[in-house]
């Protein structure tokens, strides 16, 4: 078996990802919606179909918030195993990673020696720090979110941004914005407060350089900023950071099945 498809089943988005050899070879991003089970079967079939493969030509490993809706799995893995092992696949030398995603975010420390993980803390009990506070404050101001990251970084000061609540916090980017500040502002201090409040995590569990920054959120490049600002050092984004997870699945298919 040389083909090994990972499925990273996320709240906001559905990834899924072909290796072959330990190597990528295609991959596809569709939005979760309600129906995961819809989504992840129509990708995975797209997949195989655009490269002549057969059900039985492919090992299956998911990951994510919808892992356990997947019958097509062959296996499952946590995110924060999967998350580490594709971090690796682009920086083999990672310390630290934090994954912003739609429902959750979590930082991870990984064993420069063994490549496992050490310790990992998880915020998964409040949207805020998350994708979905993203969404929420954009749509609120209007913005598109592809557009979010730009606009907070041509902000001259930043709003105070003091809710850590999403419904809360809109109600406070609302009254605002009715006060005269410009979405430039509100938007900067929405993204501080996220970088604020993940920041916070990351520390203290002892996050460090080589720090890695994955995940959809990852590709805003105000909230990537704001974490380094707050952290005091440089860090790095992969290549595709919406993929770490299912690469990291596909990867661990690939391992568990080289015995």
């Amino acid at each position: 078996m040389k083909n090994f498809i990972g499925i990273d089943i996320g709240s906001l988005a559905t990834k899924i990802v072909l290796l072959n050899d330990g190597k990528l070879i295609d991959h596809r991003t569709e939005r979760s919606t309600y129906d995961f089970k819809k989504i992840g079967h129509n990708l995975f079939d797209d997949l195989l179909g655009k490269n002549n493969l057969k059900r039985s030509d492919v090992y299956v490993m998911s990951t994510g918030y919808g892992r356990n809706t997947i019958d097509i799995a062959d296996d499952r893995v946590t995110e924060i195993t999967a998350h580490a092992k594709g971090v690796q696949f682009f920086f083999p030398d990672v310390h630290s990673v934090i994954d912003i995603g739609g429902q959750d975010s979590k930082a991870i420390v990984i064993s420069q020696k063994t490549g496992n993980v050490i310790d990992f803390q998880m915020n998964d009990k409040c949207a805020a720090g998350t994708g979905r506070f993203l969404e929420v404050m954009a749509h609120a101001l209007e913005i598109p979110i592809d557009q979010f990251g730009d606009l907070a970084l041509r902000a001259n000061k930043s709003a105070s941004i003091s809710s850590t609540c999403t419904v809360f916090a809109e109600s406070e980017v609302i009254s605002l914005f009715a006060r005269g500040a410009s979405k430039e502002e509100i938007a900067s201090g929405i993204h501080k407060s996220i970088a604020r409040r993940v920041a916070g995590m990351a520390k203290r569990i002892g996050v460090g350089p080589k720090l890695i920054f994955c995940g959809g959120v990852a590709k805003n490049p105000a909230v990537k900023k704001f974490l380094e600002d707050e952290l005091g050092y440089e860090i790095e984004c992969p290549e595709f950071p919406q993929l770490t997870g299912a690469i990291g699945a596909a990867l661990i298919a690939q391992e568990n099945n080289s015995n």
